[in-house]
């Protein structure tokens, strides 16, 4: 029993430990296990492929007859034909510059939604620091009606002290126990949620510091670094120059389609061979594709346009709530409320001030403390939208 006992212990330690990872760790752990990400890559490279075979040679065709004649046994003559048809030469070339511009857009879309999904998790990690934070707080505010339920206690016994401060702290307890219930129950439903953007991977977050934020003041260079960035306006944008390009080619869908290909005649007694050459004038059909190649360019031209309008009105409102979040910011002094939370334990303690009195003053500073914390988080949230292209 004890040799197993041994074998056990030795196990667990030889056992990899994860270690606490920061915010980029896990951004870069989800962008490689999300399987919304890889799914995206497989159907990316499928629709490659079949912009690909948009341009591709027609397949060849092989056309055999056989010829029966009366008087004649078995097979009189027969005739065998092989032809391949394709496009003028010119309208694979624009079709080749349309494919690489509707690549080129898959890209990108690909790239706004990994963007996307790590601003989830980026988001999932700023609201885990707060959580953590939450509970810094809360235990301290727990430590301190523990110190003070010891004390009173003391007191009671002593005849220093009555039932109801003692009871006033056993009620501040039961609501921090009830808020530390109400935190943990938060920080497993967002850790659940990231671990569900990281493929149901392992990992350990036990961040309490926020990541730093670029301070930019002006919003034109803002603006212009962040739109020049936007990977789905770039899609769109590339959206619209593949139209422009499938336009253009359709254009040149009033030149002929070719057709070459090998003959060969036999009869009962002759043998021909000869050369296949022929072509259609599409006369009627291109009129109405030039059409619609029109309607989809300047359609795909408003798409852009109005992505760029609702990407400038967006990073507008997210620059003024930031800087709004931080002027609400600089009204609190935190050290000063800190120190006051010291001073008022000082004063209890002392019997300088009632416990109830305590109380009173006390949670209006640690609900001060906590919507100090709750601007923090919005503040961090907003400037990772903000910054968002450049995860």
């Amino acid at each position: 029993m004890k040799r197993r006992l041994i074998i056990i212990a030795l196990c667990t330690l030889c056992l990899p430990r994860l270690q606490a990872q920061g915010v980029d760790e896990v951004l870069q752990s989800v962008a490689q296990h999300n399987k919304a990400l890889q799914a995206q890559r497989q159907a990316d490279a499928a629709e490659k492929t079949g912009i690909e075979a948009e341009n591709g040679l027609e397949d060849p065709s092989v056309e055999y007859s056989s010829f029966f004649s009366k008087g004649v046994s078995g097979q009189a003559g027969s005739e065998l034909v092989v032809s391949q048809g394709f496009d003028f030469p010119t309208v694979y070339g624009q079709r080749s510059r349309a494919g690489r511009e509707r690549k080129e857009a898959v890209d990108l879309r690909a790239e706004a939604l990994r963007r996307d999904i790590l601003l989830q998790a980026k988001n999932l990690c700023l609201e885990l620091i707060r959580l953590n934070r939450l509970q810094d707080l809360l235990s301290r505010r727990m430590e301190n009606a523990d110190e003070l339920l010891a004390l009173f206690k003391d007191r009671l016994e002593a005849g220093d002290a009555t039932l109801i401060d003692v009871n006033k702290i056993k009620m501040e307890r039961m609501s921090i126990q009830t808020e530390v219930l109400q935190n943990n129950a938060a920080h497993r439903t967002a850790l659940q949620s990231l671990l569900a953007l990281n493929g149901n991977m392992p990992l350990t977050f036990d961040e309490r510091e926020y990541p730093a934020v670029p301070d930019t003041r002006d919003f034109e260079v803002l603006c212009s670094e962040a739109l020049a960035a936007d990977a789905a306006l770039m899609a769109a944008e590339a959206d619209t120059r593949a139209a422009q390009r499938t336009l253009s080619a359709n254009r040149h869908g009033w030149l002929p389609k070719l057709e070459i290909g090998y003959r060969r005649n036999t009869g009962e007694d002759s043998k021909e061979h000869g050369f296949l050459v022929g072509g259609s004038i599409p006369l009627f059909s291109n009129r109405r594709q030039v059409k619609m190649a029109r309607a989809q360019s300047v359609a795909a031209q408003l798409t852009a346009d109005e992505l760029r309008l609702q990407a400038e009105a967006a990073l507008h409102a997210g620059f003024n709530e930031m800087q709004q979040l931080r002027k609400s910011m600089e009204v609190y002094d935190k050290p000063l409320m800190l120190q006051t939370l010291e001073l008022l334990k000082a004063s209890v303690k002392g019997g300088e001030m009632s416990v109830t009195d305590y109380f009173v003053e006390a949670d209006q500073i640690y609900r001060n403390l906590q919507a100090f914390m709750e601007l923090e988080y919005q503040y961090q949230k907003s400037a990772a939208t903000l910054y968002k292209n450049r995860l």
